[in-house]
């Protein structure tokens, strides 16, 4: 700990702070359109919200019914926040009578037939797209895509490092390899967001009920709160357990990405989408009319089909693949996505949220970040799954270093941790934002009935309501905060032009496509290996 103190020291006084006070950050938030009653939207993906396959801000995930609304990496929490709520303003005003669905778990849902897969037009990336996500319905099944979630995407200032490369006497980074020490920052980064990314659920999680229709006819051994839903009396974020979205575990489909250095990363990413499994093998590559039901029958058939809950990510050039980018560019961000949905704001999450995580990312970069040992792999996963799960029982333990130690004594040390961070980042700030932000996350540590999960079932005891009814309420009151906010002309100008370049963008993909689909494919998965 007195290492990254001494290391805080010396980037206040070489002036570290200012360059540290420019991250880049950029927000994706997904969420489903419903219909009044709160069922899944069966309608197309709004024509008045442009392209799905190229709008720069706007599209789908999983489902036609599941929009994702991006912005673009901007300075500081609040220019993300404003963006995201034009965003949102923008999308309001196109829904007709349809609302945006205020949780991460979904609305009421009538079966994996009513789930509609989003569609991407024509051309050979877009049915490709669609393809990927057949695959996914095949793999998983359809219900558990439909679960939204945040991401959370940073990167440093591009001027800090060259000071961060003299700090950490790194000769060759100042030799022409400046990416080497980007690389090896952002993963160290990236090992210590595991190791400690059990805190994000229990702080954030807001998802510690679902509707039973999540469920259909499977049935759970989940507890009953009332007739319409189900619970954990402890959860944080059922979307985080083992409900929510993960890989298959059974043999020769389970996968786990090799965090230890950017290589390996690489390497185990590659190895996964090269290699055929048994088990997908049995699905099909296609059905008896030629149409395809997945992309391959590898272990993945593309690297985000991998989940985990943070990505070392490079900006994509054209149809090139993200282990490809990575390996000619390095890394140029890393993505949180751990994040459900806030239920309580608007737009999903809120400042303070995000203050917290920019000074919860640099104590990751700036502590010590050794190796994974298979010993430490199960430890990560198990604990943030207890988090998810049990993350409020009251004296419950995790596993650290081979020993037990309590959620609550770990999770006090991690906040004190970033203590010289965040004073670091409020260094000419005169409210202290970013101690203020650690210390309403101080008292969710200090006191559990604090955190959202608590206050969410709280809630809907105190009102007498299902998970559907506090979800529905929640999301009318959201419809109703972005109809009556109002974003400048220049700004719906801005989102009007790119609904119609966006549709003309598509149309020239389209028509711009040689060959014959299957070689397209054959294309690109030899691309890059």
């Amino acid at each position: 700990m007195n290492n990254q103190e001494d290391l805080v020291t010396e980037l206040h006084r070489s002036g570290a702070a200012e360059l540290l006070q420019l991250p880049f950050i950029g927000l994706e938030k997904e969420s489903l359109r419903v219909a009044p009653d709160g069922s899944l939207s069966q309608q197309a993906h709004p024509l008045a919200l442009g392209s799905a396959l190229t709008h720069s801000c706007v599209t789908t995930d999983y489902s036609e019914a599941m929009l994702e609304l991006i912005t673009p990496p901007l300075h500081g929490a609040k220019q993300s926040l404003d963006c995201l709520n034009d965003i949102h303003t923008h999308v309001y005003n196109n829904l007709g009578d349809e609302i945006l669905w205020a949780t991460s778990m979904p609305c009421v849902l009538a079966g994996e037939t009513h789930i509609p897969i989003a569609r991407y037009g024509e051309s050979h990336a877009g049915r490709m797209k669609h393809i990927y996500r057949v695959g996914l319905g095949h793999r998983y099944g359809k219900v558990m895509q439909v679960i939204s979630g945040v991401h959370y995407n940073y990167s440093v200032a591009e001027d800090f490092w060259p000071l961060w490369a003299t700090l950490k006497h790194v000769a060759g980074s100042q030799a022409g390899e400046p990416q080497r020490l980007i690389d090896a920052s952002y993963m160290g980064m990236v090992r210590n967001l595991q190791r400690y990314g059990w805190i994000i659920p229990y702080l954030f999680g807001a998802s510690p009920a679902v509707c039973k229709t999540f469920f259909g006819e499977q049935g759970t051994n989940m507890q009953e709160f009332d007739e319409g839903t189900y619970y954990e009396p402890y959860a944080t974020s059922l979307r985080m357990s083992d409900i929510g979205y993960q890989n298959q575990k059974e043999e020769s489909v389970g996968i786990k990405a090799n965090y230890n250095s950017l290589e390996s990363y690489i390497d185990s990413l590659q190895c996964a989408i090269n290699t055929s499994s048994p088990v997908w093998e049995q699905i099909g590559l296609k059905d008896e009319d030629g149409h395809y039901k997945q992309l391959n029958t590898n272990i993945l058939q593309i690297e985000n089909e991998y989940y985990s809950t943070v990505r070392p990510k490079q900006l994509l050039q054209g149809m090139e693949k993200p282990t490809s980018a990575l390996s000619a560019r390095g890394i140029r961000y890393v993505e949180l996505r751990s994040l459900d949905v806030n239920a309580y704001q608007p737009q999903g999450i809120d400042e303070t949220q995000m203050l917290f995580l920019e000074a919860f990312l640099l104590t990751c970069m700036f502590q010590e970040s050794p190796a994974i040992t298979p010993d430490e792999r199960p430890e990560i996963d198990n604990n943030l799954l207890l988090s998810a799960r049990r993350g409020r029982e009251p004296g419950l333990k995790l596993r650290r270093n081979g020993a037990d130690i309590t959620l609550k004594a770990w999770g006090e040390q991690l906040l004190c941790s970033m203590e010289a961070v965040s004073s670091l980042l409020d260094a000419n700030e005169s409210d202290a934002p970013y101690q203020e932000a650690l210390n309403l996350q101080r008292r969710k540590i200090e006191n559990a009935a604090e955190t959202p999960s608590a206050l969410m079932l709280d809630e809907m005891r105190d009102n007498g309501e299902s998970f559907y009814h506090f979800a529905r309420r929640k999301s009318l009151q959201h419809n109703r905060y972005f109809h009556q906010r109002e974003i400048s002309r220049e700004t719906e100008q801005r989102f009007i032009d790119e609904v119609v370049n966006s549709l003309q963008r598509q149309q020239q993909k389209e028509a711009a496509d040689n060959g014959t689909f299957d070689d397209f494919l054959a294309d690109y998965f030899a691309s890059g290996s």
